[in-house]
C-alpha cells in the first residue's frame, strides 16, 4: 500500500468520523475573551488545521507500522521472584526439611 493510498483512506475515515460526531458549539476563548463559535471562519480554520495534523500523523504512523521490519512487542511482565532466589531441587523436601 502506497503512502498516497493511506492518505486517501485516512482522509475518508476522518471525514466520515467528522460527519458522524457532534462538534462543540464553542471550543476556546480568544484574547479578548470571546468564544469562537461553530461555523465561524476562525473555528473552521482551526478545526481544519487540527484535522490535517491528525491525518498526517496517522498516515505516518500507519506507514511506519506497515513498512517496519521490527515487530513491536508488549513488554514482558517482570516476575515478582528474582531468579537468584529461586532454587530447584530434584528431591522433594522431607518432613524434617519442612519443619525448618
Amino acid at each position: 500500500m502506497t503512502k498516497e493510498q493511506l492518505k486517501n483512506i485516512v482522509a475518508e475515515k476522518v471525514e466520515a468520523a467528522v460527519k458522524a460526531t457532534e462538534h462543540p458549539k464553542k471550543f476556546f476563548v480568544t484574547e479578548n475573551g470571546r468564544g469562537v463559535v461553530d461555523g465561524g471562519d476562525l473555528y473552521n480554520a482551526v478545526f481544519k488545521d487540527v484535522l490535517n495534523v491528525v491525518q498526517i500523523a496517522l498516515v505516518d504512523i500507519i506507514d511506519e507500522a506497515l513498512n517496519s521490519s521490527v515487530k513491536v512487542q508488549a513488554p514482558q511482565a517482570e516476575s515478582k521472584v528474582s531468579e537468584s532466589k529461586v532454587s530447584v531441587s530434584k528431591n522433594p523436601p522431607t518432613q524434617r526439611d519442612r519443619r525448618r
